[in-house]
């Protein structure tokens, strides 16, 4: 997994994964400078995410939706649209629960837990059963650290019980979709020649 997060990007698109990864960085030092170190906070928090791609050597389309998916659900709670646009929370939730239940399974899977999701003899049904599963368990700890900063960070963030239920729920089936794609799309790269 380091060879893979060392080589070069590959196209435009990897190039382009690789700015959101800085502009990531840019992030954090923007909202700590403009904004409060709460802010600032919740972008650091997606840092580590932003790298994950790297390391799975996910393709370049998939590694920029990842980076662009989980700086757009960062920079939403930065400017409040969780609560200020109607169902924005919904979508996030779909995408991001997503996005990181794929990077799960896929770290999993280089772990040897779980099986590789595409290739000759790999089974579909394991992506198709056990991303959803993966996109219930990312939900319900998104839900406790959401928890845990308003207990005891800050009151301003938005907590209800219809609101962390609706949540799972909808991360659930956006981890349904994405294990759809995982099963029956190739989202890693070849692996870099051994030096």
């Amino acid at each position: 997994m380091a060879r893979n997060f060392l080589r070069p990007p590959r196209g435009a698109l990897g190039v382009a994964a690789d700015g959101v990864r800085a502009l990531g960085l840019v992030s954090v030092v923007a909202a700590g400078v403009l904004y409060e170190p709460t802010d600032a906070g919740i972008l650091a928090f997606t840092l580590p995410g932003l790298m994950i791609p790297r390391f799975l050597a996910l393709r370049p389309t998939a590694d920029l939706v990842f980076g662009l998916v989980l700086l757009t659900a960062a920079w939403s709670n930065v400017y409040d649209l969780y609560t200020t646009l109607a169902a924005w929370d919904l979508v996030v939730h779909f995408l991001a629960t997503g996005v990181l239940s794929v990077a799960v399974y896929l770290l999993l899977g280089h772990a040897g837990v779980l099986p590789r999701p595409v290739g000759p003899g790999r089974p579909r049904r394991a992506p198709l059963v056990l991303t959803p599963v993966l996109g219930l368990a990312i939900s319900a700890l998104w839900e406790m650290v959401e928890w845990a900063g308003r207990e005891f960070i800050t009151d301003t963030i938005f907590v209800t019980y219809a609101d962390t239920i609706g949540d799972m729920a909808i991360g659930a089936v956006g981890a349904a979709v994405a294990g759809v794609a995982l099963a029956f799309l190739r989202l890693e790269d070849d692996p870099p020649p051994a030096t």
